[in-house]
């Protein structure tokens, strides 16, 4: 049986694992605080694919700029081909891993949304 193209979800880190989380991707620069390797149970830990450092710190986690990171974000994802196709060309499920206490407004949302996009040529 062919292996599947990646299905890609979502969680905080701080949740705990899951047999259906499959291959579990931490998708922030900096490491979790407060949190183990061993708790993290991560597969993978793609640094580059997180917003770039003074992206991040503009952001702010602040839901005033969500639409405007979401813009810069995504422009970044497009400019940054390697990391985002080292993501798409997993396979079977694919679950990101983030860090931040919103859960409305953070990265891998957007990183999300632009995986699921359709590709432009």
């Amino acid at each position: 049986m062919p292996d599947l193209p990646a299905h890609f979800a979502v969680k905080r880190i701080y949740e705990p694992s899951a047999p259906g989380d499959g291959t579990r991707v931490l998708v922030d620069r900096l490491w979790p605080r407060g949190m183990t390797r061993a708790e993290a149970q991560i597969d993978q830990w793609l640094k580059a694919v997180a917003p770039s450092p003074a992206l991040r710190k503009w952001f702010g986690h602040d839901p005033a700029n969500w639409d405007e990171f979401g813009h810069r974000y995504r422009a970044e994802l497009a400019a940054n081909t390697e990391a985002v196709d080292q993501l798409r060309g997993m396979h079977g499920k694919v679950t990101l891993l983030y860090a931040a206490h919103d859960e409305r407004h953070n990265h891998a949302l957007v990183l999300l949304d632009f995986l699921q996009s359709p590709r432009k040529a």
